[in-house]
């Protein structure tokens, strides 16, 4: 099998095909232990207290995604999510652990409980990456391509039979999982790495894959501001479950901090209305800085000492809940090809992810897509070839300019209406368009779709989720 991307969620997706007895190529844009999920700095929501459940996790869930979540999906994730941490800690994953050595569980927004797992504090992702890279380099199962890029998934007898890399290389495959992370970098503003502009979601799409959930994008409330270098840099939810504050321009607090993310970022871009201000304070100084090494560090390195400074913050592009449609094995609607991590779609989030879940999400379905892919009939790779090279070639998409990443911050941010909508689609940038046309599918406001001409959430469409395939027709869907 082919896994595309060597984030978590297809490095993890790679060790388990790999125990399974399969043969892996692992293609990876930049070497190991470089990807987007470096950066992370939220954990893995996990029922794994003596206080907590899977069913009290999945409440929360449902809860946060405003009647969009596609509850078989979330059950599957509240479910395996504590053996799926269980798994990363045999595969020397070291979480962090309180002093009677037991894992250390944070607090973030939506969650009613303690349930984050983290490994270093604000570090989780890098450690992650890192001992799940070093893992994958040591198995002999696994042949890892760097600094390559897929740029065609191929189809043959209408079903995916393998992939083209960017050097001309043709890999003739049954099972291929694409983990290529979301697109939260499209937006000017933004938390995310520059390479995080959905190159996977139109790979996908170009090969006859459906898209869902679109116009669902998640702004963090708490995103550094200012021309200091660290403009856009997260700071974790997490230093808001420790007690962290967000103050207004009178030094007063205006949100509960662990509210919801929908609800706290749209709380933020009002308080910065009021005042004309680029940004609002962040106010840690009572936070043990100790817990979060590499935020304090980072912030330091700005400018901004979080011990004895507020911090200014403002929210940014930080999350894509839709993708590339998925069930809940990772299953794409073209035959064959599967999806996992940022950029699979399976309803789970809803219209607001929760906070950690996305992690979370890609360790457990990344165990349900290597089986799946694995099981998936091996083509011929004289007719893969003769595809290739027959075929019409689909290259890569454009690069994203800076006027489509304005157009899109300023049309479809935390607010958006018909009329910047409709001129999204016509911008020079395909996912830009495909975004516009789910977002105008979706009249009302829900969760992180707010629409400032429909503001009513319409409970006509509860549970249902706009697609989008090869005809760029939207359609409404309710998922079972």
């Amino acid at each position: 099998m082919t896994v595309i991307g060597a984030g978590a969620a297809g490095l993890y997706t790679a060790v388990c095909a790999a125990r399974e007895g399969a043969r892996v190529t692992l293609v990876s844009a930049t070497p190991l232990a470089e990807s987007s999920s470096w950066w992370a700095q939220g954990g893995l929501a996990a029922a794994v207290s003596a206080e907590d459940s899977p069913e009290l996790h999945l409440r929360d869930t449902v809860v946060a995604g405003r009647g969009a979540v596609r509850e078989s999906a979330a059950r599957v994730l509240c479910e395996e999510a504590p053996e799926a941490v269980t798994d990363l800690t045999r595969l020397g994953v070291r979480f962090d652990v309180d002093r009677t050595g037991h894992l250390a569980l944070g607090l973030e927004g939506g969650h009613s409980t303690r349930r984050i797992v983290h490994a270093g504090g604000a570090a989780t992702g890098r450690r992650l990456v890192r001992q799940l890279s070093a893992v994958v380099a040591e198995d002999p199962a696994i042949e890892v391509l760097e600094d390559r890029r897929a740029v065609q998934v191929l189809v043959a007898e209408d079903r995916c039979a393998g992939v083209r890399l960017d050097d001309g290389r043709v890999i003739a495959s049954g099972g291929v999982v694409l983990a290529t992370g979301g697109a939260a970098a499209l937006w000017a503003r933004t938390t995310n790495p520059a390479g995080a502009v959905g190159g996977g979601l139109l790979l996908a799409f170009a090969a006859g894959a459906t898209l869902a959930d679109l116009e669902f994008i998640q702004f963090h409330p708490t995103a550094v501001a200012g021309a200091n270098g660290a403009d856009g840099f997260l700071v974790t939810e997490a230093v808001r479950g420790e007690g962290a504050h967000l103050l207004d321009a009178r030094g007063e607090r205006f949100v509960d901090e662990l509210a919801p993310r929908d609800e706290v970022a749209r709380a933020v871009q009002r308080q910065m209305a009021l005042t004309g201000s680029a940004s609002i304070d962040l106010d840690m100084r009572h936070v043990d800085p100790a817990l979060f090494p590499n935020v304090v560090s980072a912030l330091r390195q700005a400018g901004i000492d979080p011990e004895r400074e507020l911090v200014p913050v403002a929210p940014a592009a930080h999350y894509m809940m839709g993708g590339i449609a998925t069930d809940v094995h990772g299953r794409a609607r073209l035959a064959g090809l599967h999806a996992v991590g940022e950029c699979s779609c399976t309803g789970l989030h809803g219209a607001n992810r929760l906070a950690s879940n996305s992690l979370t999400e890609c360790f457990v379905f990344g165990a349900r897509a290597a089986r799946s892919a694995i099981a998936q009939p091996v083509p011929d790779p004289d007719q893969v070839a003769q595809v290739a090279a027959e075929g019409p070639r689909v290259e890569r998409p454009p690069a994203i300019s800076q006027t489509s990443r304005e157009g899109l911050w300023r049309n479809a941010g935390l607010e958006r209406d018909g009329a910047g909508l409709r001129e999204l689609t016509r911008d020079e940038h395909p996912l830009v368009r495909l975004i516009a046309i789910s977002a105008l599918a979706r009249t009302e406001s829900r969760g992180a779709h707010l629409r400032t001409d429909f503001p009513e959430l319409d409970h006509d469409l509860d549970g249902s989720h706009v697609t989008i395939g090869p005809t760029e027709e939207p359609q409404i869907e309710t998922w079972e």
